[in-house]
């Protein structure tokens, strides 16, 4: 399970992307695809066309750190996003369970979340 401070957030591309691209070409997908700062600290998730293999961008304050996961069989499936009327490009945002789940191999489609208490500003 990833275990990440709460301010920490985790932002995932919704267009596939070229696994061939490394530390630079992923941090600029961030600053001008999904116009947020690859320096925050914020995690930034990326799955190729076929959803077998995932890497992850993180800063942690004195360089980049790129994580990646090739499937030997299966996919990845990121839950649905289609009640979102979020502008294009945006990405999809994920807790950091969530994202583990997904990295383990759950589909999330179906699943529900529990009513939990939620400050404004974290929505």
């Amino acid at each position: 399970m990833l275990s990440l401070p709460p301010a920490v957030r985790l932002f995932v591309s919704r267009d596939a992307v070229d696994m061939r691209k490394a530390f630079d070409g992923l941090a600029a997908l961030v600053r001008d695809g999904m116009r947020e700062d690859p320096l925050s600290g914020h995690l930034f998730v990326f799955f190729n066309r076929r959803k077998d293999r995932v890497k992850i961008l993180w800063w942690d304050r004195s360089g980049f750190l790129l994580l990646c996961k090739r499937l030997e069989a299966g996919r990845f499936t990121l839950p649905s996003d289609a009640a979102s009327t979020r502008a294009e490009g945006a990405p999809l945002q994920m807790t950091s369970a969530e994202l583990a789940l997904v990295l383990e191999g759950l589909d999330l489609r179906g699943a529900r979340r529990a009513t939990r208490y939620c400050r404004n500003d974290d929505a």
